[in-house]
């Protein structure tokens, strides 16, 4: 009988319906998920698959997907050590299969020299396991990276200006790329500029969370974004400097004057341009066709004008699906039953908090609104 493995990929890889193929006996794994011919290197790691399968439960694909990347492996049961360490120290079968699979080689690289110092350095700052786990199967490079020469100075620096090793491992959950940079030429020359040119540091530490490769960017860089905000005006004391900084940071120079020249033809002009970008420089950062599609809802289904854009530029970040169309039908349907005792302006409409416009708009009204699909109200 066909060992358990091969079993499972044919059941994966053969069409079952094919009555003309040969009988399962026939196949090896190597002539399923190999080439026709395969080579010396890839039969012999197919005991990794095997081993991988029925000591560790690893699902067939990603069995033979790590055999195959593997081939040099004589002795499969050599991976038994990293992968019994890694359940040890908390980490889940989906945890281990994610590092598997983004990193295939560290199941035999050295326990001793390369795994345990990354995890005692956690350990010591007292992350809890189960944050350890969750931080090294987002990318496990980070386990390739020198403890004195790059992790505990990263963490060291992130810490400080972040404050808490909570705030850290909330960081580094969804950017554990921080611990594969120096941040001594990047992030912390990049917030000690920042904080010079009058920003603060809670809106820095906001940022740093919200928008953190922005901090990795060369010190020339954000240094060149700030005079080109500079230039456009903008005044550092305000509080969407930052926000300018890093609008400028994420486009090009066409893709700039792009958008400056998508503005100019909807009816602004320079100086409602520079206007909006200094109110809100998010806007600019808006895809083209989403700009266009709100507009032109604005201007053909309300009785809104451009003005009313020009003044409230915010409106074109809100979502046409999610918050203007269904917003504006339960208005409308409310307005047409002669429910509401005053007009309910746009500016109402699209700035009004979710809870708040629920409570006032949709929940006093729950029967009147039964013709509004519940998908569509947003509830």
């Amino acid at each position: 009988m066909a060992p358990p493995i091969i079993r499972s990929l044919i059941a994966f890889s053969l069409n079952k319906s094919c009555r003309s193929q040969k009988p399962i006996s026939c196949y090896s794994i190597s002539s399923v998920f190999f080439s026709s011919s395969p080579t010396q290197e890839t039969r012999a790691s197919l005991p990794l698959a095997d081993h991988l399968v029925e000591k560790h439960s690893f699902s067939p694909e990603l069995a033979v997907k790590t055999a195959s990347s593997l081939t040099y492996v004589k002795d499969p049961r050599k991976c038994d050590t990293i992968i019994s360490f890694l359940k040890e120290s908390g980490f889940s079968k989906s945890h281990i299969e994610a590092v598997v699979k983004r990193k295939p080689n560290l199941l035999y690289s050295s326990l001793e020299k390369t795994i345990k110092p990354k995890f005692k350095i956690f350990q010591d700052l007292g992350f809890p396991t189960h944050d350890v786990a969750d931080i090294v199967a987002g990318d496990p490079w980070i386990l390739t990276r020198s403890v004195d020469d790059r992790i505990a100075p990263s963490i060291s620096d992130l810490k400080t200006v972040l404050g808490s090793n909570d705030d850290v491992v909330k960081l580094l959950k969804t950017s554990a790329w921080f611990l594969k940079s120096d941040l001594q030429k990047t992030m912390m020359p990049n917030i000690e500029f920042l904080r010079n040119c009058g920003i603060c540091s809670s809106q820095i530490v906001s940022y740093v969370f919200s928008f953190p490769r922005f901090f990795l960017l060369k010190p020339e860089s954000i240094k060149q974004f700030v005079e080109r905000a500079d230039a456009l005006g903008f005044d550092r004391k305000s509080n969407m400097f930052l926000a300018a900084i890093r609008m400028l940071s994420s486009m090009s120079e066409e893709n700039w004057e792009l958008k400056l020249n998508l503005f100019r033809k909807l009816g602004f002009s320079e100086d409602d341009i520079m206007s909006t970008f200094r109110r809100t420089p998010q806007v600019f950062a808006v895809s083209e066709r989403k700009i266009k599609q709100v507009t032109d809802f604005l201007l053909n289904r309300t009785n809104v004008g451009i003005s009313f854009i020009i003044s409230h530029p915010m409106v074109l970040i809100c979502s046409l699906e999610r918050r203007l169309k269904p917003r504006l039908l339960v208005i409308e349907t409310l307005e047409s039953k002669n429910l509401l005792r005053r007009k309910v302006s746009m500016t109402t409409i699209y700035k009004m908090p979710d809870k708040k416009f629920r409570e006032k708009y949709v929940v006093p009204y729950l029967k009147e609104l039964e013709e509004v699909s519940m998908s569509i109200v947003g509830t």
